[in-house]
């Protein structure tokens, strides 16, 4: 059962606390905004709230994605989650924001408390997307190829004849979808099929490599080949 004395209690118009704990905490937090917006970047904003005064609440600024100058009052979202939940506000991290000027942006803001554990202010961070957003399409755009008729079939940049004999002869057993030790005749010849349809018997040796891999002679290779070009099992 929620009590009075349990239940989260709106904050009052003014956070309260000592002055002088005040200021030492909000100095602090200044430092801390520069390092930050140091660290990270003309995409990087830090706002410092003091809730003493919601509608001037904005009293340090570090960076200009948001565009806002000192004193502006406090966002509806911060003031929304400190009047529902007191000193019991949860911080508020990696969500969704827009600039003004209608960037993409994401947030998070850190609810400041004293030594009685009072919220007295709020530090928030806004990340400029945009430019890293343009950066990923440009580079999803560099990245692309397009889809190979034959999915799975890619270009194998081989060293020696036996890689491509190799890459040539994966890619045809993937196709037909069962491996040649345990391939009954038609399969074997639909394999040879797919291979004469890749170019595989192009390449010199490619029938005796073959003929190793489905434990059959050279002459048995040559025979399904035949059957293949002339359409007949």
């Amino acid at each position: 059962m929620t009590t009075s004395k349990n239940r989260p209690q709106p904050p009052a118009a003014k956070a309260p606390g000592d002055p002088s704990e005040r200021a030492v905490i909000f100095e602090n937090m200044k430092q801390i905004a520069r390092t930050v917006v140091r660290t990270f970047g003309r995409n990087c904003e830090i706002a410092l709230h003091d809730f003493q005064d919601l509608e001037h609440s904005l009293i340090h600024l570090e960076g200009t994605i948001t565009g806002r100058k000192l004193g502006a009052p406090i966002t509806n979202l911060v003031i929304k989650a400190w009047r529902k939940e007191g000193d019991a506000v949860r911080d508020m991290v990696n969500y969704p924001s827009t600039s003004r000027g209608g960037h993409r942006l994401k947030s998070s803001t850190s609810f400041i408390r004293d030594s009685a554990g009072r919220v007295i202010g709020a530090f928030c961070i806004n990340f400029d997307l945009s430019e890293f957003e343009a950066a990923q399409s440009a580079i999803e755009d560099l990245t692309r190829v397009d889809t190979q008729e034959n999915k799975g079939v890619g270009e194998t940049f081989a060293a020696y004849i036996n890689e491509t004999n190799d890459a040539v002869m994966e890619a045809a057993i993937r196709q037909a979808g069962k491996h040649p030790s345990i391939m009954n005749r038609e399969e074997k010849l639909e394999l040879i099929r797919i291979l004469d349809g890749e170019g595989a018997f192009l390449i010199k040796g490619m029938v005796s490599y073959v003929a190793q891999a489905i434990n059959v002679s050279i002459y048995t290779v040559y025979n399904y080949i035949r059957q293949v070009k002339n359409g007949s099992h």
